[in-house]
């Protein structure tokens, strides 16, 4: 190993890799600075450091916040590696306690899903895990796992095709789509006919439109009336109006009596869904298998 090898590892220690994760995962040094416990300056003169050993300005600044460079990228997975490799290093146990966790999870999920699960995950918390957080921001598949490999997420939820060996994926729970409709509508009391299914418009969720076009691709041509940004929006315009949608049945139904909606079979066979919970490989974490396992309680 050589002396300037030598040199940049006396300089760079652990605080300045806790900067360098915050910085690639949150984007802002003010955000950086809180999670911390720092300043904002010692977050920036620790970016200045971290310039100064990698050689690269790591970091670009833009209106939307930090920019990494391509080498902020590639140095991403081997930092998030390396505090791994310290944390267990300095760990004395395995054990993760929830009551006395600071920790906040950063998880990717679908609206569908979050909003599953997020009810019982917040009285979760609160009950036994009151100064710990979680944060869910919805990320595509394919960004997801990017970002898990990155270290930017801890947990990723939803459907996944396929997952790269390095990544590991575990079944969360499956479900079917069903029809829903607000109660008192005036053509459907608890059931639905294909007739029906065809003729009364629909409305979808933006995201999953095409989706859901695809998966029913057995049935005609259906109506729609409107397509707009999210399932909770589609589950309001429905309750409020004549329309129906199609949706997954786990979400409607967990929103039915809340929202006055009727949970009806489709006149088909609807496609399965299965939702994966996918983590980094190899990797031992008590608190993401505390997680994982509250997630599971909440999926019900």
């Amino acid at each position: 190993m050589s002396d300037i090898d030598l040199n940049n590892i006396r300089r760079l220690d652990g605080g300045l890799l806790l900067v360098f994760r915050g910085l690639l995962r949150r984007r802002r040094t003010t955000a950086v600075a809180k999670d911390l416990g720092l300043s904002q300056s010692a977050v920036s003169h620790a970016l200045t450091r971290l310039r100064d050993i990698f050689a690269d300005p790591l970091f670009i600044r833009r209106p939307h916040g930090l920019e990494p460079t391509r080498r902020a990228l590639e140095l991403g997975p081997r930092i998030e590696a390396l505090l791994d490799r310290m944390g267990e290093t300095l760990q004395r146990d395995t054990a993760f306690n929830p009551a006395q966790s600071r920790r906040r999870f950063l998880i990717s999920a679908p609206e569908f899903v979050t909003a599953l699960i997020g009810a019982d995950l917040v009285n979760a918390f609160r009950a036994r895990a009151a100064q710990a957080s979680f944060v869910i921001n919805f990320l595509t598949p394919d960004r997801a796992l990017v970002a898990l490999r990155r270290g930017e997420i801890d947990l990723a939820l939803g459907r996944f095709e396929s997952t790269p060996p390095d990544l590991r994926a575990e079944s969360l729970y499956r479900d079917r789509y069903c029809v829903t409709a607000r109660r008192g509508h005036p053509k459907l009391k608890g059931r639905i006919s294909l007739a029906q299914y065809n003729a009364i418009g629909h409305v979808f969720a933006q995201s999953e439109s095409e989706m859901d076009r695809a998966e029913n691709a057995d049935t005609p041509d259906i109506a729609f009336t409107a397509v707009v940004p999210r399932w909770l929006t589609v589950l309001a315009i429905v309750a409020a109006s004549d329309a129906i949608a199609t949706c997954p049945r786990r979400l409607v139904e967990r929103q039915a009596k809340l929202m006055g909606l009727q949970v009806l079979n489709p006149p088909f066979v609807p496609n399965e869904i299965e939702v994966k919970a996918v983590r980094r490989a190899g990797i031992e974490d008590a608190g993401l298998d505390w997680l994982r396992e509250e997630i599971k309680v909440a999926v019900g």
